[in-house]
């Protein structure tokens, strides 16, 4: 009896006890479940990665990160790598249920040992705890931590694949040296990619998870190594290397190799654009932590093109206005090495040096460089440097360096190789140079898409981050006119009709008083057919000519092509008096060239997320066909062309010829070098604020702006023809050099008929003023145009002005005076 009433006691006990256990695991499940995070957020975990720009062909622009990830997705990551985290981290993973029991034995039995010997106590954690970790909690060590670490780690392990957990560990764990994620850590330590780490490297990224900064691969190198070997050992314990392997793999020296700088194309105003464009579109985390892939439009060859192009010619129009003085002084009686090396060089100064005078002779001007090298600025390379006196005076010519510089001034210079003659120079000789204070843009772009090729907003962007190709709103002065032109021709002239250029007199009203524009020469013409006003850039043809039109059609071609939102519809507006930015009269030009069809600027082609998917694409025509995976006996796809017309191909074509004209014949005649055919206009603001020159060939649209930031006049001498069209000349040189002289696309229905220049009359047998002249069907001339209002056509240069303007019909095929 009393041995039954025993086990009834025992047995009470027990089930009390486990009543009691039962009661406390319970309790201490849900006060430790209390306020943990939501582990399914780990669903929709999306780590912060870089987002790279590319340039069209491929090139690295620029690269956006807080945390410089690169996220692998599990089937990506060698099975080498994996193991050795495994082998070092966890080697029960794929089977325990997020708690590996037996390694949590083996550990207290490991630490009571370390403890009774002062040995560092090790953990047991799991790969899918240091997830729960490194994901959801802090790294506080204590006992609450461990136990709300082990519950998130068995509700991860039911809600995901071990795969996905094991994913989530391999890119997010840090491994130093600035590396997140294997991936990171491969380049930074060896510059490798995962797929070409050996077994040493992976078991030395393996070894680094619990502390990186013990085992560094040079300050704690025998620490390292050490750890290393370690994981080399498990990992042949779980058969994942051979003898043979792991014996080799602890012989390596841990060489470990400095990641080459990356590679980029620099083009800053343009990635700058592309960067504002993607905050906007994906805001501050889907830019900078978005992992985005970004293909733009940019060309690096017309991108070099375009700087070169720009920075010489501010540095000519700088030359023509004089030499400013040095940088500052220092005294080269001391030591003077010293003193330059601290001297601050200013802004835009690159790719030049800053030289301090050391010695000045007549010929020449020797040089000193901080780093002791020495040179000179032969008299040749002083000739430009006259003294500025104002915006039109120089001083008097150089004949001596004393003239220009004395010792101990700072100056910047280039080395040069040879002379404006192409002959050699020694070798240390240098030229002078100025930092220009004037500054411009350019842009180029794709007539037929809006991609944007080229872009330059200014002499340097360390200068000055202002990009004048967007942000700059300048009145476009005579660029503006073909659009005067081109909404005459919409509305029944023709190229030939005449118009009188004579003084223009408009009472504005108010305290407005009258108005009376002028041409740039002062003089007047007479009656001119309007090819010869658009070629001569004639202020009193436009001005007549918009009046009769009327300017609230005029206000609606401006707005149809973009150059402005909204147009005041007053007559100075046909001047250009409104203000637009270069990139939108850009894209103006490159409607006309392109047949008059509407496009929308972009530096982006398309965006993929991180997953490669395109989310992003400029280009929206439909394309069935061109997902087809067999290519090889396909025909071309037929794309429908979706862009709106906004302009007759013909009134078009027949602008695109006369501003041919003004590169062969009229204010554009600097450009006729680039030996292609190419048409364009110049651009002069009063008293010559700003100066354009707006182009294109048939398949290359560009426009360059020369101007002060703070306005001011460039000069009396100064127009577009001078300050900006030898630049568009250089940038179209250089990206037409290897092209086919293609001649502009006429449209159907166009006839061209021989026409004096002057006259705008069918040309006589043998006349050296024909020229071929474009025509809509019905509108060519038959015989002697008729001069409404008197007078007769007046020869270039003249100031015969007919008595009086008689109001016409509207122009018909055989012309008349307007």
């Amino acid at each position: 009896m009393g041995t039954i009433r025993l086990i009834v006691w025992l047995f009470s006990t027990f089930f009390f006890l486990a009543i009691v256990g039962a009661g406390v695991a319970i309790y201490g499940y849900w006060h430790f479940s209390e306020g943990l995070p939501d582990y399914t957020q780990l669903a929709d975990y999306d780590p912060p990665t870089v987002t790279r720009v590319h340039a069209g062909d491929g090139r690295l622009v620029a690269e956006y990160a807080v945390e410089k990830r690169v996220y692998v997705p599990i089937n990506a990551i060698p099975q080498r790598v994996i193991r050795a985290f495994l082998a070092a981290e966890d080697k029960n993973f794929y089977t325990h249920p997020g708690i590996d029991v037996t390694g949590v034995v083996r550990a207290i039995i490991q630490n009571v040992r370390n403890y009774l010997k002062d040995r560092r106590l090790v953990g047991a954690s799991t790969i899918t705890q240091q997830v729960a970790k490194n994901f959801l909690l802090t790294n506080e060590v204590s006992i609450d931590r461990k136990i709300r670490e082990a519950i998130l780690a068995f509700r991860i392990e039911k809600a995901f694949t071990k795969d996905r957990i094991l994913e989530l560990y391999l890119n997010e764990i840090y491994l130093g040296a600035g590396s997140y994620g294997v991936a990171a850590a491969a380049l930074n330590y060896f510059n490798k990619s995962l797929d070409e780490l050996s077994i040493a490297e992976a078991a030395y990224l393996a070894a680094l998870p619990k502390a990186p900064s013990n085992y560094h691969p040079t300050r704690q190198r025998e620490a390292a190594i050490a750890r290393r070997n370690w994981v080399v050992d498990r990992m042949e314990e779980e058969g994942y290397v051979t003898d043979a392997e792991a014996e080799a793999a602890k012989a390596d020296e841990l060489d470990t190799f400095t990641r080459d700088d990356t590679e980029f194309f620099e083009a800053t105003y343009f990635a700058e654009e592309v960067r504002r464009e993607l905050y906007d579109r994906f805001g501050e985390s889907g830019l900078y932590g978005g992992g985005l892939s970004v293909h733009t439009t940019l060309d690096p060859n017309l991108q070099r093109a375009a700087e070169i192009a720009l920075r010489d010619g501010l540095i000519a129009y700088d030359r023509r206005h004089g030499w400013r003085g040095p940088l500052g002084q220092i005294d080269i009686s001391g030591d003077w090495l010293t003193a330059l090396g601290e001297f601050e060089p200013p802004p835009g100064l690159a790719p030049w040096r800053l030289a301090v005078v050391l010695e000045v002779s007549d010929k020449s001007a020797e040089i000193g460089f901080a780093d002791a090298a020495r040179g000179k600025i032969p008299l040749g390379e002083l000739k430009w440097a006259r003294e500025t006196l104002d915006d039109q005076k120089l001083g008097g010519e150089i004949s001596r360096a004393g003239q220009v510089l004395s010792a101990g001034d700072v100056v910047a210079v280039e080395e040069l190789s040879t002379d404006e003659d192409g002959k050699e120079l020694p070798a240390g000789t240098f030229g002078l140079r100025q930092i220009p204070n004037v500054n411009g843009a350019i842009v180029a772009l794709d007539p037929h898409t809006g991609r944007i090729l080229a872009m330059s907003g200014g002499w340097s962007y360390e200068q000055s981050e202002f990009n004048r190709a967007t942000q700059a709103w300048r009145q476009p002065g005579s660029a503006f006119k073909p659009f005067v032109y081109l909404t005459a021709l919409d509305n029944g002239f023709t190229p030939a009709h005449l118009v009188l250029d004579a003084p223009f007199v408009i009472d504005q009203g108010g305290d407005l008083g009258k108005w009376k524009p002028a041409n740039y020469s002062d003089k007047f013409y007479g009656p001119s057919p309007l090819r010869l006003g658009i070629e001569k850039s004639r202020n009193l043809m436009t001005v007549r000519l918009a009046q009769y039109v009327g300017m609230d059609k005029v206000k609606q071609t401006a707005e149809a092509f973009g150059i402005v939102d909204s147009l005041e519809p007053v007559l100075a507006m046909a001047l250009g008096s409104g203000e637009t930015t270069l990139l939108r009269l850009t894209a103006a030009y490159a409607m006309l060239v392109n047949g008059g069809y509407k496009i929308r600027p972009t530096f982006i082609d398309r965006i993929q997320d991180k997953s490669g998917q395109t989310i992003f694409q400029h280009d929206q025509r439909p394309c069935d066909a061109c997902r087809d995976v067999a290519w090889e006996d396909q025909p071309v796809p037929e794309v429908p062309d979706g862009r709106e017309r906004i302009a007759d191909a013909a009134s078009a074509y027949q602008v695109v010829s006369m501003l041919e004209g003004v590169v062969l014949r009229g204010t554009g005649t600097r450009v006729r070098p680039v030996g292609k055919p190419v048409g364009g206009k110049t651009g002069t603001t009063n008293d010559s604020f700003d100066s354009w020159f707006m182009g294109f060939s048939p398949d290359l649209a560009a426009g360059v702006f020369v101007g002060f930031d703070e306005p001011r006049t460039l000069g009396a001498r100064e127009t577009g023809s001078s300050a900006a069209a030898p630049i568009f000349r250089d940038f179209m040189m250089a990206a037409l050099a290897d092209k086919p002289a293609v001649p502009f696309r006429i449209p159907p229905g166009i006839r061209l008929v021989n026409v004096n220049k002057t006259t705008g009359e069918p040309a006589r047998a043998g006349d050296p003023d024909a020229i071929l002249e474009a025509f809509k069907p019905g509108t060519e001339p038959t015989g002697r145009l008729p001069v409404l209002g008197g007078g007769e056509v007046a020869d270039e240069g003249t100031d015969t002005v007919p008595a009086a303007i008689v109001p016409g019909n509207a122009p018909t095929g055989t012309g008349g005076l307007y």
